[in-house]
């Protein structure tokens, strides 16, 4: 054998040794467990996928269903039944005629008033009633909630279409707002999946420049979301949780950036691992060990960020804790069973045409080579200009209006129920249909009702009554007399000694102004009986509101100690955690104040929910100490070998590509979220998108590897590797 035969064998031998004997049991292992575990999966997809279109079945978007039970709207909601004998949501219907309505528009509406009993779920109707201006006439609709609530409110719609030319119509309401909501989130089983999957391919094509590869990835994403949605369709079905569109959008979100972020890992871990090892069975047990423990850390962060929002006295909140928590799961159970089965099955085929070859080393990328150099080289000029890049962007935080917005303002597209409400508005008082509700004391009648007709927001009050032909009768010290003549004398209806009644407001049920007439309207009911409550559609978005802050207050100290104390663990350091904390929370407060300043002067957006700056928090926090996680474990991994400043630049550049792949995917996915019409879904796909770019481009390429490398081996303090430059592995 020549010389150079001699040494070609011995680095072949070196870098791919002989393969070892297995036993018929190991290698029938080899095949069966990787089969099953694909078979398992998409028979879970298969039961899954068709309960993409039912979710929307076990969905409630009625916001007084999500508040704490112990809300005064919540109470009142609850005694709606027993004093009404229906549970029912009411709709409005407006008419109106630039100039005064016409004898044929009288017609049309008196038509409208006969068809109107025949439309299901309706209960008793209102007559016709005319603005002072005798251009509109509005007629009050009760719509049983227990029915079909779209349905019922899409044939009224119908019946009014076709009126007269210059007669404007339209539906509005608690039932009309209620069904266009429904019909703005119609699109998330949809138009939001094929939007986030057909980005998402997008990028992981041209990153990894494979046909294949991009499918079996996506596909991963898709089964854990099919087996995510089957779980907690029937967890909701069986009263465990709740859902609303709010969550269903966020939850397929989640599961398909998270699962797709994990699986990238993986990937990447694998890659590596068929340069190493011939055999793709040594392959996967080398990726999965290199993998598991920041995939499961970056999942259990997300996981506990997600649980802290249990404890939200906001039921909307407390609902997306388990669902999304749900999700992850199964992200995590997809990249660490179902990806490792189908690479496994394909090996190296799934890299074509840049297939990894046994025995070569990937090149390193010049892009993070050149990173690393610059964080090397100037670490302290590094982080600190990184710092002040995002406390500049952070000043615009100031400028963020986040205590609550009108519902009317809630969908981004058409909608019928807000035109109509700007209809009621120049024509009859703002609160027509939508009454803030008191239930106080029998005896204390006349007195609870004079002290709302004090208000000047206050147009008119009445009590719910049994006997009265259109179920109310005019109460106060200087109420008008009935403008029926009755044949009984009309008594309020009276539930456990306590009455209930209507007081319409001058202003719209959802203006600021409105909520103000409320809350001064509480105080002054409770100085006349301190049992008294408000209830109705202001309350609740006064309940909401007020719940919501209470919430944002409480749980974003909450996650913040949770997550620092999973980073301790996992990093064996209070150093580190502290590090990667503070950066996530700069990135968070910057990426909060370029999105405020975004949405005042570009969008034009009139405000935000309380409820923005806590899930944006949860998502950028959790999801940006992901990336942290991905890194540090990495640096740690290189700097029991290599020592800390080299081991944080080997990790920089190791994980560069893979990281910043990630985070664009993440990014792509919540800018989906926008392309559904809800003004809370647009402002939150902003802000995390933006929010991750940030995370991934500057704090964790730039600020958390020059400042650990600035602070140099202290940042594991106190473990031992704070004190060791090098040690063994």
């Amino acid at each position: 054998m020549s010389r150079r035969a001699a040494t070609d064998t011995t680095t072949t031998a070196s870098v791919s040794p002989e393969r070892p004997r297995r036993s018929g049991l190991a290698r029938t292992l080899r095949v069966v467990l990787p089969s099953l575990l694909i078979l398992g999966w998409l028979a879970a997809a298969g039961v899954g996928g068709p309960y993409f279109g039912k979710i929307g079945e076990v969905s409630s978007n009625d916001q007084s269903d999500y508040l704490p039970s112990s809300a005064d709207a919540t109470r009142v909601s609850e005694l709606q039944g027993e004093f009404l004998g229906a549970d029912e949501i009411p709709a409005i219907i407006v008419f109106q005629r630039d100039g005064g309505l016409e004898e044929a528009d009288q017609e049309f509406i008196a038509e409208v008033l006969e068809e109107l009993a025949d439309v299901p779920a309706v209960g008793e109707i209102s007559p016709a009633i005319p603005s002072e201006d005798g251009e509109a006439v509005e007629i009050f609709v009760p719509i049983d909630i227990e029915g079909e609530l779209k349905e019922s409110v899409g044939e009224v719609r119908q019946l009014i279409a076709d009126g007269p030319d210059g007669l404007t119509a339209a539906v509005t309401g608690p039932a009309g707002f209620s069904t266009d909501l429904g019909a703005a989130f119609a699109g998330i089983d949809g138009l939001l999946l094929a939007v986030a999957l057909g980005a998402v391919f997008i990028i992981l094509l041209l990153v990894y420049r494979s046909p294949l590869l991009p499918v079996l990835v996506l596909s991963t994403s898709v089964f854990a979301l099919a087996a995510a949605i089957l779980v907690v369709w029937w967890l909701v079905k069986a009263g465990v949780v709740q859902i609303n569109g709010q969550v269903q959008g966020i939850l397929f979100i989640l599961v398909i950036g998270a699962a797709t972020d994990y699986s990238l890992l993986y990937v990447s871990r694998f890659r590596e691992a068929l340069r190493e090892h011939a055999d793709r069975w040594d392959a996967t047990k080398a990726a999965i060990k290199g993998s598991i423990e920041p995939i499961l850390a970056s999942g259990g962060t997300v996981i506990a960020g997600l649980l802290c929002l249990l404890f939200s006295d906001l039921n909307s909140n407390r609902a997306l804790g388990p669902v999304g928590s749900l999700g992850i799961v199964f992200a995590m159970l997809g990249a660490l069973t179902l990806l490792p089965a189908f690479l496994f099955a394909t090996s190296r085929a799934a890299f074509w045409p840049f297939r990894p070859k046994v025995g070569t080393t990937e090149s390193e990328s010049r892009l993070w080579s050149s990173v690393g150099r610059l964080v090397s080289k100037r670490p302290r000029i590094v982080w600190i200009a990184s710092t002040l890049v995002l406390l500049v962007a952070a000043l615009g935080v100031t400028q963020l209006k986040a205590d609550g917005v009108a519902q009317s303002d809630i969908i981004l597209s058409e909608s019928q129920a807000r035109d109509g409400q700007e209809l009621l508005g120049e024509h009859f008082p703002g609160g027509s249909g939508s009454p803030a509700v008191i239930v106080g004391a029998e005896d204390e009648l006349t007195a609870l009702a004079d002290a709302a007709l004090a208000f000047d927001g206050v147009e008119s009050v009445v009590a719910i009554s049994d006997n009265s032909p259109n179920g109310t009768m005019p109460v106060g010290t200087d109420a008008e007399p009935f403008p029926f003549p009755t044949l009984v004398e009309l008594e309020p209806t009276v539930v456990g000694g306590q009455v209930m009644l209507q007081a319409t407001l001058v202003d719209a049920a959802d203006s600021e102004a409105a909520q103000e007439t409320v809350r001064e309207l509480r105080e002054a009911v409770r100085d006349v009986d301190p049992d008294a409550i408000v209830g109705g559609v202001t309350a609740t978005a006064v309940d909401t509101n007020d719940t919501s802050i209470h919430d944002r207050n409480l749980i974003i100290p909450i996650i913040l100690g949770v997550i620092f104390l999973i980073l301790m663990l996992l990093l064996r350091s209070i150093v580190a955690p502290l590090l990667l904390i503070g950066t996530v929370i700069v990135s968070f407060l910057s990426a909060l104040g370029v999105s405020a300043l975004v949405f005042n002067e570009f969008f034009g957006f009139p405000g935000a929910d309380p409820a923005v700056p806590l899930y944006a928090f949860v998502f950028l926090v959790a999801l940006g100490v992901d990336y942290n996680i991905f890194l540090m474990t990495r640096v740690r991994e290189e700097s029991l070998a290599i020592g800390t400043r080299p081991g944080i630049i080997r990790g920089l550049v190791v994980t560069g590509g893979v990281i910043t792949s990630a985070g664009v995917v993440l990014a792509a996915t919540f800018a989906a979220l926008g392309v559904i019409p809800i003004l809370f879904l647009a402002q939150i796909a902003f802000i995390v998108a933006f929010g991750v770019l940030v995370d991934t481009i500057i704090v964790r390429s730039l600020l958390v590897p020059a400042a650990a490398f600035d602070i140099g081996r202290k940042v594991w303090w106190p473990s031992r590797l704070a004190r060791a430059e090098q040690l063994p592995r």
